[in-house]
């Protein structure tokens, strides 16, 4: 007999919640630690904010999205690490036990993870663990900047993370959309031969990645910029035949791929700000902000309420987080590459951010006890 602390959770129960607490925590703080004048918390000064959002928000995604079912003996020190990282980071960034854990949290974490993908055949089945073992180690890598090795500055190295989540999010999100989409258009009898779409696919692929390398190096951002912002127009061409106006029925499969649609505007502007020679910065926050946030929050619901109650999110739910993540992303990038200068924009964008996240928290913590109830217990109840 399975005790119920041997038994298996699903590891998004966990790292869902603590990634929306995160995200909603970290954003305002960082503007309230440099506004303030008061320094703190230290950990979110420069470039410590997107520290946080990089591999404390989004790696405890991926956690949360991959590892699957899993006992408390491989949850627990996941999640222990990540949340003495978390802390350590915002309070003392400069220890060297925060510079350890981070990269800890993200090497065990790729440990779990990425043999999982090994099993496929066609590379394009096989590239999400090797992405998602290139986002971990570049938590390394970001650590060992502060060792005088000859990397990259700190603050390329999350400007090319970024493109690697990107990368990792216009291959996933494709594989979630598509399916979503055939089903529904199945059941209303519209066939849908453009599902996947593997050559479109194959392309993107390649043409991110070799834009993620070329991001490395200042000499060959224009050339990254070239192929982000063809990666653009073929994400707007896989998200079109989709057939996506047939799923009016479907508020949340919709959001799910307005965020998708953040990935194209976001690599667009992003291409077009490097060929240009104009600053990244605002352009990164559409692919963080729009993108990631819009799909991380769509994902987080769409599995919280389909594990909790069998149905799909409430369609206020997921149109309020559209409404909200747009508010945010727009307001960002308007803000420009000097954002303390334009305080107003700058608090109205984290506020949109930290409403949706603290929402979703609250959200996510209200299913996960109907989660743990038998089907039967469920079904009684609605009776």
């Amino acid at each position: 007999m399975t005790t119920r602390r041997h038994k298996p959770i699903h590891s998004f129960w966990l790292f869902f919640p603590a990634a929306s607490f995160w995200a909603a925590l970290v954003v305002p703080l960082s503007i309230l630690a440099v506004l303030s004048g008061a320094g703190w918390p230290p950990g979110l000064i420069g470039a410590g904010h997107g520290h946080e959002l990089i591999f404390g928000f989004a790696l405890a995604l991926v956690a949360g999205y991959t590892l699957g079912p899993q006992p408390w003996r491989i949850l627990a020190p996941l999640l222990i690490l990540w949340a003495g990282a978390r802390f350590s980071w915002l309070l003392a960034p400069d220890t060297l036990v925060a510079q350890l854990l981070s990269p800890a949290f993200a090497l065990l974490l790729a440990w779990h993870v990425v043999p999982r993908f090994q099993a496929a055949k066609k590379w394009r089945n096989k590239i999400a663990g090797p992405l998602i073992l290139v986002l971990c180690l570049m938590a390394l890598i970001y650590s060992l900047t502060t060792a005088g090795l000859p990397l990259p500055a700190p603050r390329r190295l999350l400007q090319t993370t970024i493109l690697g989540l990107l990368l990792l999010m216009t291959f996933m999100g494709g594989r979630i959309i598509a399916p979503a989409v055939a089903g529904t258009l199945e059941k209303r009898g519209i066939p849908l031969s453009a599902r996947v779409q593997p050559r479109i696919e194959g392309t993107l692929l390649l043409l991110l990645s070799i834009a993620v390398v070329l991001m490395l190096f200042r000499a060959t951002e224009p050339l990254a910029g070239l192929l982000l912002t063809a990666a653009s127009v073929l994400v707007g061409i896989r998200v079109v035949r989709w057939k996506l106006w047939h799923c009016a029925n479907r508020p949340d499969l919709l959001v799910l791929a307005l965020g998708y649609l953040w990935l194209a505007g976001g690599s667009a502007l992003t291409g077009v700000h490097l060929l240009t020679g104009q600053p990244i910065l605002p352009a990164l926050h559409l692919i963080v902000v729009g993108a990631l946030g819009t799909l991380s929050c769509s994902v987080m619901l769409r599995l919280a309420w389909q594990r909790a109650r069998r149905t799909f999110p409430p369609a206020w739910q997921v149109v309020v987080i559209a409404i909200l993540i747009a508010g945010a992303s727009i307001s960002r990038y308007l803000a420009g590459n000097m954002p303390f200068t334009q305080p107003a924009l700058l608090w109205f964008s984290a506020s949109c951010w930290a409403l949706t996240f603290a929402c979703v928290t609250g959200q996510l913590l209200a299913l996960y006890p109907r989660s743990t109830k038998p089907l039967t217990s469920r079904a009684h109840a609605r009776k």
